[in-house]
């Protein structure tokens, strides 16, 4: 039979919680979802403490704990302390409900964290060490004890979300090698329609290439020369993943220190479409200065600052 009482009554139940910043008092009809202990001639129970078995949330295991008596190690005098233990020295956070039923109303007294608990290896139990006066609990009029000594305890452990997705970038201007240096022979008989690329080479943890063109790459205008800076072919990004660099060109002066310097600032992403200069210097130019005896067009590249990333690991079939 279900005791229909008012709400001054049901509110009378509860009046014992004093007012807190990190913990709120309700009744609810729902029972505990994460773990549940009904208690049968509870007078018999005269350990400190009861543990239960350990049940599952989230892929952890937990474990609740009642102190029948209160937890006086805790301030618990004269209470109901409940408490739950992860069995993990991993870093959780959680919130958590714990739950005193009542007969009398046929719900349940709760107590509710309103700040998230941190569980980890030095901290692996956390609770209410004042969850219920001992006076008001022990008196089967309250309904708190119910049919020769019965009563009902349970908890929710909530896991807070948790950082999964992260990305780490760092840019990095010290490298064992900054400097690389190539010749193109016979620059002038090149094919206009195709470019030169270079010998691969490898600075922050990447394979670069240049790539040398005779005829201005956005215009086909032969009066021009364009380089620009690849990743190598076998060098292949993820979905979303660029890399920052900088830096400058410098097309070689081969009699003397006039050298030409044009400098480079972009992210490379997976499309590749590379980075440098349309119009690094004029063909009437290169013939009257920057070719040597050979017709060899000389070329440094050298490299400031390029990005390193470390990603948190994605499961890009589930996103495609």
């Amino acid at each position: 039979m279900v005791v229909t009482v008012s709400d001054e009554e049901t509110s009378s139940f509860c009046s014992f919680a004093s007012e807190s910043t990190t913990s709120q008092t309700f009744w609810t009809e729902r029972p505990p979802g994460s773990y549940s202990l009904k208690v049968q001639n509870l007078a018999q129970l005269i350990a400190e403490k009861y543990h239960t078995r350990g049940f599952l949330v989230n892929g952890y295991n937990w474990r609740l704990i009642i102190y029948p008596k209160g937890n006086e190690k805790d301030n618990g005098s004269g209470y109901i302390s409940m408490y739950v233990e992860i069995d993990s020295t991993s870093e959780v956070f959680a919130y958590l409900t714990f739950f005193v039923y009542n007969k009398k109303v046929n719900k349940y007294l709760c107590i509710q964290d309103t700040q998230v608990k941190r569980f980890n290896a030095l901290k692996k139990v956390w609770g209410s060490s004042q969850m219920l006066p001992l006076e008001l609990f022990n008196d089967p009029k309250n309904g708190y004890i119910f049919e020769e000594d019965q009563c009902e305890f349970g908890v929710d452990v909530t896991i807070d979300s948790t950082l999964t997705n992260w990305e780490i970038v760092s840019f990095n201007e010290n490298f064992c090698y900054s400097k690389f240096f190539f010749s193109v022979k016979n620059f002038t008989m090149l094919n206009e329609h195709l470019y030169y690329m270079s010998n691969t080479f490898s600075v922050g943890g990447k394979t670069w290439v240049l790539r040398f063109y005779r005829k201005c790459f956005s215009t086909l205008d032969d009066k021009w020369i364009s380089i620009f800076l690849h990743l190598a072919d076998n060098e292949r990004l993820l979905p979303d993943e660029r890399i920052y660099t900088r830096g400058h060109f410098r097309v070689l002066d081969p009699c003397g220190s006039n050298h030409i310097t044009e400098k480079f600032n972009c992210w490379h992403d997976q499309s590749n479409s590379g980075c440098g200069h349309d119009k690094v210097v004029s063909m009437d130019k290169l013939r009257e200065v920057y070719l040597d005896e050979d017709d060899t067009l000389s070329v440094a590249i050298e490299f400031e600052v390029i990005s390193a990333t470390s990603y948190s690991p994605i499961n890009y079939s589930a996103i495609i």
